[in-house]
């Protein structure tokens, strides 16, 4: 590992412990909260805005680390690419998980209606309402 990676390792580590960045993957509905800058001759604003979509792709490594959001939007489909250590990034939401065979999911560009619908998928819970593994555990070979 050279002096370079040593410190973007360093920089991810400070960046992770400042937010809190959900697991999530291809097939996923996620909600980026993204700080928006108005500016006028007179004052500067920020606000945040909603951006909620599909994430089709998870690309990079290290600190370099993007994913893109697919949305419908007034009949368009309009995708963005967000960097996960991005400032401009206020918080991420996952929404709800789906069930999909691949890591990148651009076959749902030419895709419209139901055909580009993502099934949910089920997450085991127990009694106390939190997620459980549903794999089955192995048993030890006895004999």
């Amino acid at each position: 590992m050279n002096d370079l990676e040593k410190f973007e390792q360093r920089q991810v580590q400070t960046l992770v412990t400042d937010k809190k960045i959900p697991a999530f993957d291809a097939g996923d509905t996620v909600r980026v909260n993204v700080k928006i800058t108005e500016s006028t001759e007179k004052e500067t604003k920020t606000r945040i805005q909603a951006y909620e979509g599909v994430c089709i792709a998870r690309g990079g490594k290290g600190i370099n680390l993007t994913f893109t959001v697919r949305k419908i939007s007034y009949g368009e489909g309009v995708e963005r690419v967000f960097p996960i250590f991005s400032p401009s990034i206020d918080s991420i939401e996952l929404v709800r998980r789906g069930t999909v065979r691949r890591s990148k999911l651009y076959y749902l560009r030419s895709r419209s209606g139901k055909s580009a619908r993502i099934t949910e998928r089920e997450v085991d819970r127990d009694e106390a309402g939190t997620p459980v593994s549903s794999a089955p555990e192995k048993k030890a070979a006895v004999g």
